[in-house]
């Protein structure tokens, strides 16, 4: 209803806005004053003899004070002229009521000479309530509009980020995948026709399925499992990697892209280093909307992993902004490094998503 009533604010006419703005107020006062006497009409009448004033000092401070010196934070000016042109209209409200008010409302009344400084005064304050009343008005108008705006700005800023770190995501992981199979062709393994084919779902995931704001979380574990079995073709027997999904992942979506990169990360840290047997364990379990995900490899006893250049590769530095980005505070990132294995555990709540966009 808010939001039908917005949009058809917006489309209304900005003459027809301020005729109606003029209506209500002259009406409201009208029925104010005259009800202490049960006189609408001649109050409705005094309202329309003092509108030129009110007119006239309402659209000097909008149009010409208000951008001119408040909006440009020159607020002594401002003050200054509003004081100025309220003086002016107060004088020209005075002159209506002695000229035309007084002779015919009050032929018999006295009201002393022409120049009275205090009626001047006096007049004044009837014109600055609705003076007041219209820059509020507008002066809320523009900052709210400044505000969508540079909200607007921040949201295609984010999305333009997002878009930028998915595609280097996207060259980054397929570069790797091929030169998996660029090593099996050397070989000329058995194993290549298979590859080929899972890379093809790889490839129509990352071209087609993973292009929106979310993706089913059973998509991204399907994604992980196909990394991993083209990475098990590859090594054969010399690795060992365990994959266990616990949970009810049913109905729960993520962003696309962000399990793959740590399970990626073991493959180049904790295998293509070594010559011995080598293991890999994936662990993610989905408890209500936390998702947590363990990633721990092995690694020989004179091979050091430095954190540093653990988190800065390439993946891990993309999907990390992208967990700041998209899921702001709720997610956590741990990497422990041990004599034997080096551990990644993230704790991602799946709803912060949604709250965020």
């Amino acid at each position: 209803m808010q939001k039908k009533f917005t949009v058809y604010y917006q489309r209304t006419p900005r003459v027809l806005k301020h005729i109606i703005f003029w209506l209500v107020f002259i009406s409201f006062f009208a029925v104010l004053w005259g009800s202490f006497n049960d006189d609408y009409l001649h109050q409705f009448k005094m309202q329309l003899l003092y509108l030129p004033e009110k007119l006239f000092a309402t659209y000097i401070a909008l149009y010409i004070l208000l951008p001119k010196y408040l909006l440009k934070e020159k607020y002594f000016l401002f003050f200054f002229w509003a004081v100025v042109i309220l003086l002016i209209a107060g004088l020209t409200h005075w002159l209506t009521a002695y000229y035309i008010e007084r002779p015919i409302y009050y032929p018999d009344d006295d009201w002393g000479g022409l120049w009275h400084p205090l009626k001047i005064l006096k007049s004044a304050t009837y014109i600055y309530p609705v003076v007041v009343l219209a820059t509020l008005i507008k002066f809320f108008k523009h900052w709210y509009r400044t505000q969508q705006d540079s909200q607007s700005l921040a949201r295609d800023k984010l999305q333009a980020e997002l878009k930028f770190l998915r595609a280097q995501i996207h060259p980054h992981f397929l570069f790797n995948t091929l030169n998996n199979l660029y090593a099996l062709a050397l070989k000329k393994s058995d194993s290549a026709p298979e590859v080929v084919l899972k890379l093809s779902d790889l490839l129509n995931y990352m071209l087609y399925e993973c292009n929106t704001d979310t993706v089913p979380l059973t998509k991204e574990i399907e994604l992980v499992k196909n990394y991993v079995a083209l990475e098990k073709l590859r090594y054969g027997d010399r690795l060992d990697v365990s994959f266990s999904v616990r949970g009810d992942v049913s109905g729960k979506t993520i962003a696309p892209m962000l399990v793959l990169p740590f399970v990626e990360n073991s493959f180049k840290h904790g295998v293509s280093g070594e010559t011995d047997h080598s293991w890999i364990s994936i662990d993610l379990n989905v408890k209500d909307d936390l998702l947590t995900l363990k990633v721990d490899n092995s690694k020989s006893a004179d091979q050091t992993i430095d954190e540093q250049n653990y988190r800065e590769g390439i993946g891990l530095q993309n999907v990390n902004r992208r967990l700041e980005l998209l899921y702001g505070g709720g997610y956590e990132l741990k990497i422990l490094d041990a004599e034997d294995s080096y551990l990644i555990v993230l704790k991602l709540y799946l709803n912060e998503y949604a709250q965020k966009t």
